[in-house]
């Protein structure tokens, strides 16, 4: 059957994503190949101390983002895009939306960049004896209890980005486990809530008297491969504001961007991992054995099947180096020239690897936002030297590639040295990868690993939800997902690899020492820079 045919006859799996600053929307054929595919640019808003977007942004960008997807389809194979064969909605993890019985939400949507839950992250990682980080939804929730919020009492129901997409597009309120563990602990166990931590829970808040139990406000789990409800006709018409697509379709598990990540770098099996690179940072590893010890800077998820899975996660990555990468154009176009900015990307790049092995005594720290590995509630974009420091432009842009994984560098030490977790194989996917080699080089030297990226690494999690919807549709008996993907969908595929240079290591290394030392430079910029 030829691409249109299949568009045609539904034999297709539509994936669409909401990352921090794009939305994305890939079709793909029944041999996991995209289609066709549609964007929507959108940023988060900082209102009255939260970070944000608003439910006018969400339905506005995810219109537009289908409108370019199905525009895509019509004009590159002649057929309208009326049907699909499985559909799947995935978003930034973590956050807090809550919703009256009457499904209104009460609050401004919290996302995971917020970090004012620090009381209540604290207090639950204590009673749990599980690090529950700030952006988790518990926290939130918690958070808000303590702080005796006037609409906590009226919660009928908590949930993420993903899992609000999926419950007004389909009625169901689910979530996939993937998402689910971002929301409160799981047991891989039973693929569920963690019971022993949701009785803590419950006796911990109990004198608050609140008419809702946790359990009933939380979404149901389901694991990759379940069905978790069908695009119903009012589904249809939000997703498609022209009314050409057909309601009926199923819709897999909504997951969380981490999820996503595994599934587009095959790395759901033990002892792989990947790191996803862009707005955020964080770098998962599927754990063989469970870890040891309770470590604030290291979190703990699933993978959609419901392994567990050890994550050091960081809320600043590429912002500030996207940022000096914007200034350069600036000055490009001062003296008339016409930028490629694809080029432009490329050229700074490379031109960290000329940079001295530990940035030649440069610093910077990328904060837009607060830091919890490193303990900031906010951030302050910092540019440090000392007069000694060797001031060029490659060292210049090779601290900020370095300063874009300090934080990460830390939480990873504590995962790969102290608590000697095992891992093969790293993927990487991104932003930061975009460019080849760079990313990776830089990356395999904050690991000490080495780091591949493959082909379908630039689809990022559209299409690794795009997979998870094909993976329920056409699941074969008793096939696990780690399977499904190494067979059906990559074939043996391993990309492209970079070794980690023995002096890149010794050099970031180096530059780790500096960064920690230095950090009451960045308080600083914190408590004076208002």
């Amino acid at each position: 059957m030829n691409q249109k045919e299949a568009i045609k006859a539904g034999k297709t799996s539509l994936g669409i994503e909401f990352g921090s600053t794009r939305i994305k929307a890939v079709l793909i054929g029944e041999d996991s190949a995209p289609l066709a595919s549609g964007s929507h640019e959108w940023e988060n808003q900082y209102d009255n101390g939260v970070w944000t977007y608003s439910l006018e942004a969400v339905w506005g960008g995810l219109q537009d983002c289908y409108r370019n997807l199905a525009e895509d389809v019509k004009n590159t194979y002649g057929v309208e895009l009326t049907t699909t064969g499985s559909i799947g909605f995935s978003a930034m993890m973590h956050g807090y939306m809550a919703f009256d019985r009457n499904g209104e939400l009460l609050v401004p949507f919290r996302t995971w960049r917020n970090t004012t839950t620090e009381q209540a992250a604290k207090v639950l990682t204590e009673v749990f004896h599980y690090n529950i980080p700030q952006r988790w939804s518990i926290a939130h929730l918690y958070q808000a209890i303590l702080n005796k919020e006037e609409h906590v009492k009226d919660v009928a129901f908590l949930t993420t980005l993903a899992g609000y997409i999926h419950w007004q597009l389909t009625g169901e309120k689910v979530l996939g486990i993937g998402d689910a563990s971002g929301m409160f602990p799981i047991d891989s166990g039973t693929k569920d809530y963690d019971a022993v931590m949701m009785e803590k829970f419950e006796n911990l808040t109990d004198k608050d008297a609140y008419p809702w139990k946790l359990k009933d406000i939380l979404p149901k789990v389901l694991c990759a491969g379940e069905n978790a409800g069908t695009l119903t006709p009012e589904g249809a018409k939000l997703l498609d504001t022209s009314g050409k697509l057909s309601p009926g379709g199923p819709v897999c598990p909504p997951e969380g961007d981490a999820g996503t990540g595994m599934a587009a770098t095959n790395s759901v099996a033990v002892r792989t991992g990947n790191v996803s690179a862009g707005t955020s940072v964080f770098a998962m590893i599927v754990l063989e054995n469970e870890l040891q010890n309770v470590h604030p800077e290291i979190d703990m998820v699933t993978t959609p099947s419901g392994d567990p899975v050890a994550m050091a996660h960081c809320n600043n990555c590429t912002s500030d180096l996207n940022a000096w990468v914007g200034l350069f154009e600036e000055f490009a176009e001062s003296f008339g020239m016409d930028v490629d900015m694809d080029r432009l990307f490329s050229v700074l790049y490379n031109k960290a690897l000329e940079g001295d092995a530990d940035c030649g005594g440069l610093l910077a720290y990328n904060y837009f936002s607060g830091e919890s590995i490193t303990g900031f509630e906010e951030g302050r974009p910092v540019f440090a030297r000392s007069v000694e420091g060797k001031f060029n432009l490659a060292n210049f842009m090779r601290v900020h590639l370095f300063t874009a994984l300090g934080a990460l560098k830390n939480g990873l030490d504590i995962l790969l040295k102290e608590e000697k977790a095992k891992v093969d194989k790293i993927y990487g996917h991104g932003g930061l990868f975009k460019t080849p080699v760079v990313g990776q080089r830089i990356m395999a030297a904050a690991m000490d690993t080495p780091v591949s990226v493959m082909e379908t690494a630039g689809e990022g999690g559209a299409w690794g939800i795009a997979i998870l919807a094909a993976y329920m549709r056409r699941k074969a008996q008793g096939e696990s997902l780690a399977d499904y993907l190494a067979d059906k969908v990559f074939g043996g595929e391993d990309g492209v690899t970079e070794q980690p240079d023995a002096s890149d290591v010794t050099g970031f290394d180096e530059f780790l020492k500096r960064y920690n030392a230095c950090l009451p430079i960045e308080r600083a910029a914190v408590d004076t820079l208002k």
